[in-house]
């Protein structure tokens, strides 16, 4: 006689998280709910959240050509402080969303919708996660504090945007890149363009992603009348995903070219400008296997996002180097 299968329902876990992930195994069983709501279970939106931050980051570096070994607490700070504010974000985006993910398949087992966790409990939860990531954010300069601060505005309004625009994409993506920006600033004590720019093309590598993962909602999404971009592109989304590509390649390419200018060396030049040749590689190859109407290909092609995000990074430390 077989033992029927427990369901994420019944055991806690979280439908859309790995199998056998380190908080169902070993994390103690308190601490489970709260860990779920901060999505430690599912590391890809922490890296989607904190690589434009190494990005910035790295930019900052080349741009005047001194790196320092502050950089390096930077480089952990932005670590730590993607964490606690993924999770922070998550717990809030749960927290105003409890009723729509009771609705939806995919969300109904998170902690609130499934009654791991009351609402009053989640809001305390995600004032220590802030509390937490504003005392790192203390020691940066004052640059990089006032925009750690106005990033509470995108991250608030986030969750409301599915209500009302066919585009919530854009403003993840706002919320999602602005590290990018700090992390500049932490390096640099003020923007440049080149940071701007670099933003600009993190939104729209978020588009392009967040496309991909918000077809795996869309039936449901429709039952309940929440709007996407995948609902929005329908079949037409491959077309839509590579203008996203390329708006992303271009505009890194840009950010690249301001900050290092024409008296930077030919090699570091060079090695800089295939990081955005290499992201591209990679969303060519994520478009080759979409099927938008495979949940499972759209999981898993979202997760690939992390590489896409990393590979930057190797070519930006090569130029760093050279």
């Amino acid at each position: 006689m077989t033992t029927p299968q427990k369901t994420p329902e019944a055991t806690g876990q979280v439908a859309d998280a790995y199998r056998g992930n380190w908080v169902d195994r070993l994390a103690p069983a308190r601490t489970r709910p709260y860990l779920r709501l901060s999505r430690a279970d599912r590391p890809i939106g922490t890296w989607l959240l904190l690589l434009p931050c190494w990005w910035g980051l790295a930019l900052a570096i080349l741009a005047d050509g001194q790196p320092r070994w502050g950089d390096l607490w930077i480089f952990i700070a932005c670590g730590l402080g993607a964490w606690l504010m993924r999770g922070a974000g998550c717990t809030w985006n749960d927290i105003t969303d409890r009723d729509f993910d009771g609705a939806v398949e995919r969300t109904r087992s998170r902690p609130i919708p499934s009654g791991q966790v009351s609402t009053k409990q989640a809001a305390a939860w995600m004032l220590a996660q802030c509390l937490l990531a504003f005392a790192i954010l203390l020691s940066f300069n004052q640059a990089a504090i006032w925009l750690g601060v106005l990033s509470l505005l995108p991250v608030a309004i986030y969750p409301f945007a599915k209500r009302f625009t066919w585009w919530p994409q854009v403003f993840l993506g706002l919320a999602f890149n602005w590290g990018a920006l700090l992390a500049f600033a932490a390096h640099a004590g003020a923007l440049h363009p080149a940071s701007g720019v670099l933003y600009l093309a993190g939104i729209s590598w978020t588009l392009f992603y967040d496309t991909i993962y918000a077809h795996q909602d869309k039936e449901d999404d429709a039952l309940i009348g929440v709007k996407s971009t995948a609902r929005l592109f329908a079949q037409h989304t491959p077309n839509w995903l590579r203008l996203f590509l390329w708006l992303s390649v271009a505009l890194m390419a840009l950010a690249i070219w301001l900050a290092m200018g024409p008296a930077a060396t030919p090699l570091a030049l060079g090695l800089a400008l295939l990081a955005p040749l290499a992201m591209a590689l990679h969303m060519l190859w994520q478009l080759r296997r979409l099927d938008i109407d495979d949940p499972a290909v759209c999981l898993h092609l979202f997760r690939a996002n992390r590489d896409t995000g990393l590979l930057p990074l190797l070519f930006f430390a090569g130029a760093i180097l050279a």
